[in-house]
């Protein structure tokens, strides 16, 4: 029997969004991109919302079940009034990306300022209180995400610096001075990631090597259009690339993805790898809501081994 066909290898969840509009305890001009972790079987978002004042903050939604969530009224992470920070913060803070290292979560986030955009690096035990650790990059690098453990004696960081459109690999002793940087991916003309990519989600760690989503960004003649796809990475060579998905993994389809206020646009900052091996990507849909999209790791490394040949 013929295995029925579909679009995409992310299956949507059949109630997104996950969170909208009607689902917030406050006003806002839109909402995009979570970072999720789960915790002793509590799910866990650090979701970007827009103010009423424009500026983005980052904001904490907690589930039992990683479809219902409770969002908290005041954010987890907002422009620091504090004088090492203020200046970079000023226009706001988003794009939270989160990883367990050593018992404690780091989160890398975008800041925003008169001097542009920088990657910041901060820290939790708890997701009750934060500490900022410092600034990390050169101002416009975004993308930034931590691997869950060391390589080589050395912290890794993938990020999409100011002087290209890839991904690279940067690498530190104390997770604040960061150097050593190497390509990783690049985007490849006639593919559906022929234009800008990205990190989407912090790496994780499979047996088949480590498992990158990352955006792609194509230029069409109605706008752009912005979709997921999926690559294998070497353990102990992150920039060796062991395979990568030819088409994407998840595109704009729904009319929630297509209309919002930034129209053809998936985005995803966090995933969740269950016990059982199904995949929980959180993403969000043009800048307007956030929703689910899941599958299973052994799909997903199959479909990068493949390619074009079984989809």
């Amino acid at each position: 029997m013929p295995r029925k066909f579909r679009q995409d290898v992310i299956h949507r969840w059949r109630e997104n969004p996950v969170i909208n509009f009607e689902n917030l305890p406050f006003r806002c001009h839109d909402m995009y991109n979570a970072g999720c972790i789960k915790i002793d079987g509590e799910y866990i978002l650090l979701i970007t919302i827009e103010k009423l004042d424009g500026r983005p903050a980052i904001y904490f939604a907690r589930s039992e079940d990683g479809l219902y969530f409770n969002i908290e009224r005041n954010p987890f992470i907002t422009s620091s009034p504090d004088e090492d920070f203020k200046e970079y913060e000023e226009m706001g803070v988003l794009d939270a990306r989160i990883t367990p290292i050593d018992g404690e979560y780091y989160i890398i986030y975008l800041a925003m300022g008169r001097h542009g955009i920088v990657l910041s690096i901060g820290k939790t035990k708890d997701f009750k209180t934060f500490e900022r650790m410092g600034i990390i990059s050169q101002p416009d690098n975004k993308a930034g995400a931590l691997f869950p453990r060391k390589l080589n004696g050395k912290f890794a960081m993938l990020e999409r610096p100011n002087t290209g459109d890839g991904i690279w690999i940067a690498y530190s002793n104390d997770l604040l001075t960061w150097g050593e940087r190497e390509a990783v991916l690049s985007p490849r003309g006639g593919f559906w990631d022929q234009g800008r990519i990205g990190c989407a989600v912090p790496p994780i760690e499979t047996e088949a090597g480590w498992l990158l989503f990352y955006y792609g960004v194509k230029k069409t003649s109605g706008g752009t259009l912005t979709r997921i796809g999926a690559a294998i990475l070497d353990k102990d060579n992150p920039t060796k690339i062991i395979n990568r998905s030819n088409i994407p993994i998840l595109s704009p389809r729904e009319l929630y993805e297509r209309i919002g206020d930034l129209n053809n646009v998936i985005f995803s900052t966090g995933a969740i790898l269950e016990e059982s091996g199904e995949i929980k990507l959180y993403y969000g849909a043009a800048d307007n809501c956030i929703c689910l999209g899941t599958t299973t790791l052994s799909e997903i490394v199959d479909f990068c081994r493949n390619g074009l040949e079984e989809f």
